[in-house]
C-alpha cells in the first residue's frame, strides 16, 4: 500500500525535474526569476533552503511529502519558506504552537489553491474540500458539523458500522486490505445505504485511484511551461476515474431520488445522501446546491477512507 501513491508519483516525477533544470539553461529564465522573486522583495520571509532556478526548491520534495519536509524542518528550523517552481511560494510550518497561531491568524489559509487533478475531479469548485473559502465552503461546513457528520447522525449510522465489523471471515487475512475494504465498505454505505456488489467494487477501486491521483506529484502544478501537456499522464488518469466515478454517482443519485419519490425507505434512518438531497431541496437554504455539489462531496469523502484504515493499521501494528 505505501507503494503506492505519493512517494511513487515523486519518484517518477525525478527525470521531469532535471528535463525543468535544463530548459532553464537552454532558455535563460532563471535570470528572470531572480530579478522578480529576489531577497530585496523577499526579505521578511523565513529561512530557505538554497533554491534552483525555475523549479525553486522542488528538487528537494523527495519520497513522501511530509519526510522531506521532515528533513528540511529538522535543518533549518521550525518555519521554513519553499519555493515550489517559479512561482508557487509557501512557508512549511513545523512546530504546533507556530502552526495554532498561522492557522488562527493569518486570513489566506481558508484558501485552498486548486490543482489540475483536484479542479477536476471536484467538478471545479463544487466540492467542499476544495472549495474556495467563501458563502458555499461556509455553509457545507455548518452542514457537515450540524447535519452530515454530528452527533446524532453519527450514532444513527452506527449500525452500519456495527455491520461491517461483524463480517469478520474467521481466518488469515491481509489487515491493510481489509481495513481499506472495511472503511469504504462502511462509508459507501453511509452515504448511500446498500450498494449491489458490482457497484461497491467499482466504488471502493474509485475512491483508490481518487486518493492516489489527489496525493500524486505534479508538475505542471508547479511549472507553468509544462501546463496542459500532461507529461505524467495525471490528467488523462484522471479524466477516466472522473468519468466512471460520475456514472456511478449518478445512477446512485437517480437511484435515491426513485426510492424518496416512491416512499420506498420504509422509514429507515437517513443515509448521507438523505441529508446532502434534503438541503439541496431546501426552498430556504441560503446556499442552492446542486447535483455537482453533492457528487463533489461524496466523490472526495470515500478517498477519505484509505487515510483512515492506514491510520488505524499504524495504532493496531
Amino acid at each position: 500500500m505505501d507503494s503506492v501513491g505519493v512517494g511513487a508519483a515523486a519518484d517518477s516525477a525525478t527525470p521531469l525535474l532535471l528535463a525543468a533544470a535544463v530548459a532553464v539553461a537552454l532558455l535563460l529564465v532563471g535570470t528572470l526569476v531572480r530579478r522578480h522573486g529576489g531577497n530585496a522583495k523577499n526579505g521578511r520571509l523565513p529561512p530557505s533552503p538554497v533554491a534552483l532556478p525555475l523549479i525553486g526548491h522542488l528538487h528537494l520534495i523527495r519520497e513522501p511529502p511530509h519526510r522531506a519536509f521532515h528533513r528540511i524542518l529538522a535543518r533549518h528550523g521550525p518555519l521554513v519558506y519553499l519555493r515550489l517552481g517559479p512561482s508557487t511560494h509557501c512557508v512549511v510550518v513545523g512546530s504546533a504552537d507556530v502552526a495554532r497561531d498561522v492557522l488562527k491568524f493569518e486570513g489566506s489559509i481558508p484558501e485552498r489553491p486548486q490543482t489540475a487533478v483536484t479542479r477536476q475531479l471536484a467538478y471545479g469548485s463544487s466540492g467542499f474540500a476544495f472549495a474556495p473559502y467563501g458563502p458555499h465552503w461556509r455553509f457545507m461546513k455548518r452542514l457537515c458539523m450540524s447535519e452530515l457528520l454530528g452527533p446524532r447522525t453519527i450514532d444513527l449510522l452506527r449500525p452500519v458500522r456495527a455491520a461491517e465489523l461483524a463480517g469478520d471471515m474467521g481466518e488469515a487475512l491481509d489487515v491493510s486490505g481489509q481495513l481499506i475494504r472495511l472503511s469504504n465498505n462502511a462509508m459507501m454505505r453511509m452515504v448511500a445505504s446498500a450498494l449491489p456488489g458490482d457497484m461497491a467494487d467499482l466504488a471502493r477501486d474509485c475512491a483508490k485511484q481518487v486518493a492516489e491521483l489527489v496525493g500524486a506529484f505534479n508538475l505542471e502544478d508547479y511549472v507553468a511551461l509544462f501546463r496542459g501537456w500532461d507529461l505524467q499522464g495525471l490528467s488523462r488518469r484522471t479524466r477516466g476515474v472522473h468519468a466512471r466515478f460520475d456514472a456511478l454517482l449518478q445512477s446512485i443519485i437517480l437511484a435515491k431520488e426513485k426510492e424518496r419519490r416512491d416512499g420506498a425507505d420504509g422509514g429507515k434512518a437517513k443515509d448521507l445522501l438523505d441529508i446532502l438531497m434534503d438541503a439541496a431541496a431546501d426552498p430556504a437554504a441560503e446556499v442552492k446546491l446542486t447535483r455537482d455539489n453533492i457528487k463533489a462531496f461524496v466523490l472526495v469523502s470515500t478517498p477519505s477512507t484509505l487515510c483512515q484504515s492506514m491510520c488505524i493499521e499504524i495504532e493496531v501494528s
